[in-house]
């Protein structure tokens, strides 16, 4: 069994303070074996890095599937815009999203990403998976419009792309709803009984005033962009609250529950959330709320109800990139009362928790095996816009 050994300005093992003059111990697989002082070592036998070192990324939202839409939806045209443009490009040959979403994948790899929660329609990412050296936890996404009598038709349809994606080799996968505007109650129970309990969940959260406006009051723009699609939602009644609360009536807290972008939920919803399940992530996409919408949640909700939050990037249709280190920085460059430490927190451990895979990733610790990223930072621990990270393991 090879040893390597490692050492850098500062170790970030994310369960606890910063260490100086401290050496990783790892196997040929990555695991560590062990975190000792530095004089336990011969300095000839260990690899001195320049730089903080941290464990491997997780990035809990991503569409993979949608690699190949790069650049081609404008930017801050608001979600509903986006949503109608994002549906009128999905005819593409299918070699070329294939070759997108390899190289989707390579990028994540190659910055520091070591899992990653990923949103599928489809069954166009399976190869890749199946090759990556990412965990991938697959959310296979439905949708019915609110159209219950479309339930059952719109989950089998569905419940065959989720047959034909993986869930070994350290892979994970489930059945989830897309967002609480576009799922019916009966869709919300098929999806429901499909899952077991000790699973993770994703739904789309609170992008976009509308969402709200069409759950308080039937107001906003929502009405006609159903219109548009053909669908009536005469039916659907107002429910004079926010869409979190009825997403949270048909969802199953005893199952992790990952609620992404969160842009509009109110310190009311938060707690509500939180009440109602001890399991409730929130992932937040900054650069992607940035290209969509113009606008960021505040964090200090978050932060202030003790949240468990998390970081995605959403997809390159609504992102310059895929890079965990580059919502990192966005967030810090907007919200800088927000430590380092935290956004690390955020973006390792809390992110392996909320896919199940905290058990292996997500901090330095004996046994597990998060990966190393090495980041040219200095002790301040300052993001700065020229911060890289380099994948050592």
């Amino acid at each position: 069994m090879a040893i390597e050994k490692f050492t850098a300005d500062l170790i970030m093992p994310v369960t606890g303070p910063g260490l100086e003059n401290h050496v990783i111990v790892t196997n040929d697989s990555g695991t560590i074996l062990s975190i000792d002082p530095a004089d336990q070592h011969d300095p000839v036998s260990v690899k001195q890095l320049k730089g903080v070192l941290t464990p491997g990324f997780v990035n809990t939202h991503c569409h993979l599937e949608l690699s190949h839409m790069k650049g081609r939806v404008e930017t801050g045209t608001g979600l509903l815009p986006f949503l109608s443009k994002v549906v009128s490009l999905r005819e593409v040959p299918m070699e070329e999203i294939m070759d997108a979403i390899a190289q989707a994948d390579r990028e994540m790899y190659d910055g520091g990403i070591v899992a990653v929660g990923d949103i599928s329609n489809k069954a166009d990412t399976i190869p890749t998976k199946r090759n990556s050296s990412l965990r991938y936890y697959t959310f296979v996404e439905m949708f019915d419009f609110l159209q219950n009598e479309r339930a059952d038709s719109t989950f089998e349809q569905y419940l065959q792309v989720f047959e034909q994606h993986d869930d070994s080799n350290g892979n994970q996968k489930s059945c989830v709803p897309h967002a609480p505007y576009t799922v019916s109650p009966s869709l919300f129970g098929r999806i429901r009984k499909q899952n077991p309990e000790n699973i993770t969940v994703s739904i789309h959260n609170q992008e976009t005033p509308h969402e709200n406006d069409f759950f308080l009051s039937k107001g906003g723009a929502f009405a006609d962009w159903y219109k548009g699609f053909g669908f009536d939602t005469s039916h659907f009644p107002a429910t004079g609250k926010h869409s979190i609360h009825y997403a949270i009536q048909h969802l199953n807290p005893n199952s992790r529950t990952l609620f992404v972008h969160n842009t509009m939920s109110t310190p009311e919803d938060i707690a509500a959330a939180q009440q109602w399940s001890d399991k409730v992530y929130w992932a937040t996409c900054a650069n992607a709320n940035l290209y969509i919408e113009n606008r960021l949640p505040n964090y200090q909700h978050f932060m202030e109800a003790e949240a468990k939050m998390t970081i995605g990037t959403d997809s390159l249709t609504s992102n310059w990139q895929l890079s965990i280190l580059e919502e990192m920085k966005t967030i810090a460059r907007y919200q800088s009362y927000i430590s380092f430490e935290t956004l690390l927190r955020w973006a390792t451990l809390n992110g392996a928790k909320a896919l199940g895979y905290e058990k292996e990733l997500g901090s330095f610790e004996v046994g597990k095996q998060p990966g190393l990223v090495l980041l040219n930072l200095d002790n301040s621990l300052t993001l700065r816009p020229d911060t890289a990270a380099q994948r050592i393991i």
